[in-house]
């Protein structure tokens, strides 16, 4: 027996356990599968951003909707932000890091689109910034946080908070809630 490895596994049970149990939070991933169908029906895209492991986890959902889920389907318009370097380089360079996100919004966001952040503090200062030129441009904001939401609680229109404060517990649980909400969205979509 390995006490160490189950503590940990157990640790990620319990926090799904959790989000199992919270049915506030259950409505509100509801209510999120229903805002993205309802924005790629209207012609709409959905943009993610994250920074790190969340970065990582905004490209592999993002793919999840432009590639396929369960269905072999045509592609949804959804895009990480951070992937064509060039571009997060010279605005990094030239107006800061925390300007990454929130010019892209600025250049390629439109009404009725969606911006889902992931941040598991919620304090991520770029994310914000995305969120507050989403605002400006009448975009959606999905934010997924840790336990608090951090400053993004106050600015999202949808607040996934994970109830969990540890790093790598929220990460698991973003990944498993950003699956729920793709293959739901791919149900009623393509139905």
């Amino acid at each position: 027996m390995n006490k160490p490895i189950q503590d940990i596994i157990q640790a990620s049970i319990d926090t799904k356990q959790q989000l199992l149990q919270n049915e506030e939070l259950l409505a509100t991933i509801d209510k999120v599968v229903d805002t993205i169908t309802t924005a790629f029906k209207n012609g709409k895209k959905i943009y993610l951003c994250g920074n790190g492991g969340s970065a990582a986890d905004a490209q592999h959902l993002a793919a999840e909707f432009s590639g396929r889920f369960y269905v072999d389907r045509k592609a949804l318009p959804a895009e990480a932000l951070h992937c064509n370097t060039s571009y997060l380089t010279s605005v990094a360079n030239d107006y800061g890091y925390d300007a990454v996100y929130s010019r892209m919004i600025e250049g390629i966001g439109q009404n009725g689109d969606v911006l889902i952040g992931l941040s598991t503090s919620g304090n991520s200062l770029n994310i914000i910034n995305a969120f507050d030129a989403a605002k400006a441009k009448g975009l959606i904001t999905v934010a997924f946080t840790g336990i608090t939401g951090g400053q993004m609680k106050s600015i999202a229109d949808y607040l996934i908070n994970i109830p969990s404060a540890d790093t790598p517990r929220i990460q698991e649980s973003h990944i498993l809630v950003g699956h729920i909400i793709c293959q739901l969205v791919e149900e009623k979509y393509f139905k």
